[in-house]
């Protein structure tokens, strides 16, 4: 079960909608911002003015938090924001994944772009990737690739080996899969399996369904506000079992060249 909360006020922005447009949200955004969070009230407004600042004169967007059954007041923080914000709350935890395939669902834009919600990934990078994006000819997913990480010893060198043994087995061509900033097609997205961690496949996902993947280098930053919900070792030994599946996926799908449509409507 999956709850919608809207804020209780309003910009001077959002005041005065135009005609066909609803007072909290543009009526066709081009881009849905999916936020996944979890347990990060000190982390949310200031994320939110940072998207709002960086894409305040480039499209029109809606910025979507997905609250993953929170402790501690982050839905509440974002409805005491001013101006148009959705949260979308699940009722029992569920995983980031299970996060982002909510806010994909819930949003309304054509491109869908992800960031995490502990501020450690930089929404004045979104742009770039969304011009990249949207060029003719694209691909479907273009991911972040972090210049410069910024997280404790152990978390990196974890990332290091298992972006290591996936490449190995997947040969995906992403150095970083673990990126939380990353844009791409809802209706792309929405044709992938679903499954638990999906989220930490997602480039191996695009490419095993006949999309094109790209990278771009972003920025990096310290956690400056509360707790990692990062576990070493547990993760790896599930990432395991998962990179299995993914393998398995990639052997079993096959996919035609093409599928041509004659003039009488039919499909051969």
């Amino acid at each position: 079960m999956v709850t919608a909360v809207l804020p209780t006020a309003e910009s001077p922005a959002a005041a005065a909608p135009a005609a066909g447009q609803s007072a909290y949200f543009p009526s066709e955004p081009r881009l849905s911002v999916v936020v996944p969070v979890y347990n990060e009230a000190e982390n949310v407004a200031p994320l939110l003015g940072e998207i709002r600042a960086a894409l305040a004169a480039s499209v029109e967007y809606e910025v979507i938090f997905v609250d993953d059954c929170s402790d501690d007041g982050t839905a509440g923080r974002l409805a005491a924001e001013p101006g148009a914000v959705r949260v979308v709350r699940h009722s029992t935890r569920s995983g980031q994944s299970a996060a982002v395939r909510t806010g994909v669902r819930a949003a309304r834009g054509t491109w869908i772009a992800t960031l995490d919600g502990d501020g450690q990934n930089d929404p004045a990078d979104i742009p770039n990737l969304l011009d990249l994006a949207m060029m003719p000819g694209a691909p479907a997913l273009v991911g972040g690739i972090r210049r410069k990480r910024r997280d404790i010893w152990s978390k990196r060198v974890a990332t290091r080996i298992a972006n290591g043994l996936r490449q190995a087995v997947l040969n995906d061509g992403c150095a970083d899969t673990g990126c939380g900033i990353k844009v791409f097609r809802r209706d792309a997205f929405l044709d992938l399996p679903y499954f638990g961690a999906m989220h930490r496949f997602l480039p191996a996902l695009f490419q095993i369904h006949g999309h094109g993947v790209a990278f771009v280098e972003v920025n990096h930053r310290a956690r400056r506000r509360g707790v990692s919900k990062y576990g070493n070792l547990g993760r790896a030994a599930i990432g395991i079992v998962d990179l299995m599946g993914v393998l398995w996926l990639k052997r079993r799908t096959r996919l035609p060249d093409s599928v041509l449509e004659d003039f009488a409507g039919q499909v051969r």
